[in-house]
């Protein structure tokens, strides 16, 4: 009996030890198989499932009050006129709450006054995508245009946007091009008439001007009417790069009595040697941006171009926040001209200037520089 309760025990013991050797076996077959692709399902409903909060999460921000922005610029050339109009740009995005570094993106390109550049910096901004371009300048705005033609694109610092083939029309632009032109019709005109009132000596002034830019030689046109209007001549000095500059204003000694620049940008960017010239022979120089006038040269009637720019800002604020087209979007110009005099020039060129001078100056406090 004891022999046979034994073998029973033994027996009861086996089939027990089978039973979990099956059910251990069935459990690594389940994690094997099934297991793996339950790991794997696990797993896969985790990463989507985080996935799915991720982009939930992003479409809210993006939705929200968060969303990212890019923006590319392109500028013909660096000068004090046209750095101030892209620092105005970006100033008034930042007060409208899109900001560089934070959800602004802004791909910055200059073609250093090079004509090819400019083509090919316009050719890779068409090929990236961009919320909103800014082209500063004419010939940036022109070779913008002739490439981007789906994205928006916003003009700064162009003096004749017409004549430069950008819009249709400056009230209802058209296409997908519009912006801010930087001159008002009366600066020439209010210029030559403050030469003709307070410079009786001056019977002829000279342009330096480069031919090869719309907007000079409209302005300079717009020039030689009015001074024609009161009976003075005009000469031109052409130059074709900033290099020229310098040589063009000498060559003007003993032609002119004055010295006149347009919103040129190759002779903006030369335009300490007019400067030098101009202080080195006693000559009255008068320019066409305020800029221009801080550095050296004695008066204009104009405006600043950080101004310029944030009004340009305003308008991308209207593209990128509430959704307005450009062809819905007039092109804007200066509105807030002054003749600015600088008195400190004024002596380096032998110019007396007068209480009738300073009479013209609406804003004194800032606009006549000591």
């Amino acid at each position: 009996m004891r022999k046979a309760g034994f073998w029973l025990i033994i027996g009861l013991l086996a089939v027990m030890l089978a039973a979990c050797g099956q059910g251990k076996s069935d459990n690594n077959g389940g994690n094997a198989g099934g297991g793996s692709a339950s790991s794997g399902s696990t797993t896969s409903e985790q990463s989507s499932g985080g996935s799915t909060g991720s982009s939930e999460s992003n479409q809210e921000q993006s939705s929200g009050g968060s969303q990212s922005y890019r923006i590319a610029i392109s500028q013909i050339v660096e000068h004090p006129s046209l750095d101030a109009t892209r620092d105005g740009f970006l100033a008034a995005l930042k007060d409208a709450g899109i900001e560089e570094g934070v959800n602004l993106t802004v791909d910055y390109n200059n073609a250093q006054g090079d004509q090819t550049n400019n083509l090919s910096i316009a050719q890779k901004i068409a090929a990236d995508k961009n919320d909103l371009v800014l082209a500063i300048a004419t010939p940036s705005a022109q070779a913008v245009a002739q490439y981007v033609k789906e994205t928006p694109v916003l003009f700064a610092a162009v003096t004749d946007p017409l004549g430069a083939n950008l819009v249709d029309s400056l009230e209802a632009p058209g296409g997908n091009v519009t912006g801010a032109s930087d001159t008002n019709p009366d600066a020439v005109r209010k210029i030559m008439d403050f030469i003709v009132e307070h410079f009786p000596n001056v019977k002829t002034v000279g342009i330096i001007i480069n031919e090869g830019e719309q907007n000079a030689v409209v302005m300079a046109e717009n020039a030689e009417q009015q001074l024609a209007k009161h009976g003075l001549q005009s000469v031109r000095a052409a130059v074709a790069n900033t290099s020229e500059v310098k040589q063009a204003a000498e060559s003007l000694i003993g032609r002119a009595d004055a010295f006149f620049i347009t919103l040129d940008n190759t002779v903006v960017s030369g335009v300490d040697a007019i400067i030098q010239v101009a202080n080195e022979n006693d000559i009255p120089f008068f320019s066409s941006d305020r800029d221009t006038v801080e550095r050296g040269a004695f008066a204009t009637v104009g405006f600043k171009y950080y101004d310029h720019g944030y009004q340009a800002g305003q308008m991308a604020v209207e593209i990128l926040k509430n959704g307005k087209k450009p062809s819905e979007l007039p092109v804007s110009f200066p509105d807030k001209l002054d003749f600015i005099l600088n008195l400190k020039s004024a002596a380096e060129q032998n110019i007396t200037v007068t209480d009738a001078m300073k009479a013209v100056v609406q804003d004194p406090a800032n606009n006549i520089i000591e």
